[in-house]
């Protein structure tokens, strides 16, 4: 009895769902500030983390639960723990040559990882059945549309300026970041999540279905979540698509084309009306849809791109050297934009703060070794996915997958031109991407208990 009683008092504790709406809002915040992408931005970020940890901490005081019930969390924080004892030790010196050569940007680089570690284990500790995964994927949705409604809305508007920060907004949409390339990144990642969901919501009977059957379900298809998350998807689009962000786009549709080809094979039972969604997006939203909204500008500047336009290749190529003389332990967490200038050269100008190649620079920074763990350990990610869509039978578990292998297909190629985890909000996505792949790997069907 007492057992039992044990057993109920931590099952009632774990998976709070008011705290999972606390984190739903922080998602749904984060982007909003500029992308939290400046320090009194991610400062309120962190302080919105930090209130989550605390209420947190009440309840597992209050319970008498334990941290860490589950030994896959381990598993699952393991990257972000290892980039912040890696900074730790280069802000310390505490081995020869691991040191840093700017500790305030490595220490603002540690404090970012501290509060990305603590929001993944308040997700993982607090997300324990499907009604709280929903949650967090309606805040997605959220997040994702009215960035994408913003975005369009000021584009299409000719404002020179936007209506709170003023921040410069030209020919391409930003919605409420700075840089449109996060923009993009961060709608492609909604997006993969928002297909996924939809994804779930397909039949995967195969039989005929009698016409007078057919019409009723269309009907409930117009009134059902099924139409709002496509119609989600296509302002997502064409918000993507507005960026006029040339891997935003080809990373995205490129992702959803491997993982959808993929999953023909993976399925045990691939849903039948998976070939007409995917077909769908890209005709209905990207030649249609986009096409109304500037899709041949994007192909334009694909067109028009070159070595001689571009410095992005030469930043790359004139970084080189940094990760021949620091590959090993690196510079330090952060201080990319400290060393770069001795080794930049005058064919190009501007002010450099990234490497526009985030693997690149978390090699110069934190050392290859280091790297490499972390993209063993992304692996790792992908494998959870690819494992849920083989042998899990929960058709929303399946759909998740398939939006976490999308978003990981898509931040593997748009990683290679651009910085996107450098920026809060995205890097805070990416690592909820990240727990929603274990999540629907552990987590239990409608009948079970977790």
């Amino acid at each position: 009895m007492r057992l039992q009683s044990m057993h109920k008092a931590t099952s009632g504790f774990y998976g709070s769902t008011p705290l999972i709406w606390w984190l739903g809002f922080i998602l749904v915040w984060a982007p909003i500030p500029l992308g939290s992408n400046r320090p009194w931005a991610w400062a309120l970020l962190h302080g919105l983390i930090a209130m989550g940890g605390i209420w947190h901490l009440f309840q597992v005081a209050r319970n008498k639960a334990p941290l860490f019930p589950k030994q896959w969390q381990l598993l699952l924080l393991f990257g972000p723990v290892l980039i912040a004892m890696y900074l730790a030790a280069q802000l310390a010196c505490a081995l020869p040559g691991i040191c840093s050569v700017d500790p305030y940007q490595t220490n603002i680089m540690l404090e970012k990882s501290l509060y990305l570690l603590l929001f993944t284990y308040l997700l993982s500790q607090n997300c324990r059945n499907q009604h709280q995964l929903k949650i967090i994927l309606i805040c997605i949705l959220i997040s994702g549309g009215l960035q994408a409604i913003y975005g369009s809305l000021l584009n299409l508007s000719g404002l020179e300026l936007s209506p709170v920060f003023g921040i410069p907004e030209g020919e391409k949409a930003r919605g409420s970041f700075v840089y449109q390339n996060h923009y993009a990144n961060y709608l492609a990642l909604c997006l993969s999540i928002a297909i996924g969901w939809m994804l779930s919501e397909l039949s995967t009977s195969k039989q005929k279905v009698p016409l007078a059957k057919w019409l009723r379900a269309m009907a409930e298809l117009i009134l059902s979540r099924k139409l709002l998350l496509r119609l989600a998807i296509i302002l997502m689009v064409v918000g993507l698509v507005l960026s006029r962000s040339r891997m935003g786009n080809a990373g995205f549709f490129t992702a959803l084309g491997i993982v959808a080809v993929l999953a023909l094979f993976i399925y045990r039972r691939p849903p039948p009306l998976l070939k007409w969604l995917v077909l769908s997006i890209f005709v209905l939203d990207m030649l249609l849809i986009g096409s109304m909204f500037g899709v041949e500008k994007v192909k334009q500047r694909m067109q028009d791109t070159s070595f001689v336009s571009e410095a992005r290749d030469e930043v790359v190529m004139h970084s080189l050297p940094l990760l021949e003389e620091q590959g090993l332990t690196g510079t330090g967490g952060g201080t990319f934009y400290t060393v770069f200038p001795r080794y930049q050269q005058q064919s190009y100008s501007g002010f450099y703060d990234h490497a526009h190649n985030d693997y690149l620079q978390f090699a110069i920074e934190l050392g290859w070794p280091v790297t490499v763990l972390l993209c063993a350990w992304l692996a790792i990610a992908l494998w959870q996915s690819l494992y849920v869509m083989n042998k899990r039978k929960t058709k929303l578990y399946q759909g998740i997958a398939f939006g976490c292998c999308m978003a990981w297909v898509h931040m593997l190629m748009h990683s290679t031109v651009d910085f996107s985890l450098q920026a809060p909000a995205n890097s805070l996505l990416f690592m909820t991407i990240l727990t929603l792949a274990y999540l629907v790997r552990m987590l239990p069907g409608e009948r079970k208990v977790f």
